[in-house]
């Protein structure tokens, strides 16, 4: 039986936690002939030592620490089967989760992991997933109800052909989310269960926090640009008319034109033209990434 999907794990100092990952998995690629390949985004711990005597799998190395993202966007590249699935390598996931959203995807084209309040969750995360959860459900105009799980069957064909968009670091769960989205692809969710982690998470919260948040808002300028234009716009010009209401009617007695008022509403109606551009250059990037 030919292999239709590939697990791709990035490993960076897991020596605690991947072989027993790897271990795990291993009846599940046996019984439907799936591949795995580990990128092990250099190491420096023992990891790489420990793939070396794992059979049946194969191991990618990067000479140098590139990041998360970019250890799955050299596992994509390199497989060659229609499907693949994004699995963490630090013991979080467990295989029949993994099975399930293989068995419920469907026509979908992709299929991500939704955690349940089951789950294990680190306290310390909880806000800025809140804050993130909020912004990306306003700019995809869609409830998200996981944007950053790690677990996720994906057309292997429609992924490659984004990666360009995708960052290197730890968002790239977060900005796959909001671009297939935004892209029209049909996306959805499976509740799934994940464990505590093995090791210590080499995620630093408030930087890429905020890295995310950009990310986002990169996303979204490019492919639906007036979500973030039109608001502005409006917010500016809104401004400008209280101000100029305001200070005429309480302070002067009679309405004139006050020119930090004027500067509030040229601004946004700048911020508005400057959104109708910017749409039109997202409807050719579009174009090209669908060709």
């Amino acid at each position: 039986m030919e292999s239709n999907l590939t697990v791709i794990i990035g490993a960076y100092n897991e020596e605690e936690g991947i072989k027993n990952t790897v271990d795990e998995l291993m009846p599940l690629l046996q019984k439907y002939n799936w591949k795995l390949l580990v990128v092990n985004d250099g190491s420096q711990d023992k990891t790489g030592e420990i793939l070396k005597k794992i059979n049946g799998i194969e191991v990618i190395e990067h000479p140098y620490n590139k990041g998360y993202g970019a250890a799955l966007k050299t596992g994509i590249k390199n497989a060659d089967t229609d499907l693949v699935v994004l699995y963490d390598a630090d013991g979080q996931h467990r295989p029949e989760d993994m099975e399930n959203l293989y068995l419920n995807k469907g026509n979908l084209d992709m299929i991500i992991g939704k955690r349940g309040k089951d789950s294990h969750q680190d306290w310390i995360r909880k806000p800025g997933k809140w804050v993130l959860g909020k912004v990306a459900n306003f700019l995809t105009g869609r409830k998200i109800p996981d944007l950053n799980s790690g677990l996720r069957v994906i057309n292997r064909d429609i992924i490659k052909g984004m990666l360009h968009l995708f960052p290197d670091g730890f968002s790239f769960s977060t900005t796959s989310t909001v671009a297939f989205m935004n892209m029209g692809y049909n996306a959805n969710y499976f509740p799934i269960k994940v464990r505590k982690r093995v090791g210590k998470s080499s995620v630093k919260q408030l930087k890429h926090g905020g890295n995310v948040m950009l990310l986002i808002l990169r996303l979204i300028v490019l492919f639906n640009p007036l979500k973030v234009f039109i608001p502005a716009s409006f917010i500016l010009i809104s401004l400008g008319v209280i101000y100029e209401l305001l200070w005429g009617i309480i302070f002067i007695d009679s309405i004139k034109l006050i020119q930090g008022a004027l500067l509030l509403v040229l601004a946004g109606l700048l911020v508005f033209f400057f959104g109708l551009l910017a749409d039109q250059i997202s409807a050719i990037r579009k174009q090209n990434i669908f060709k």
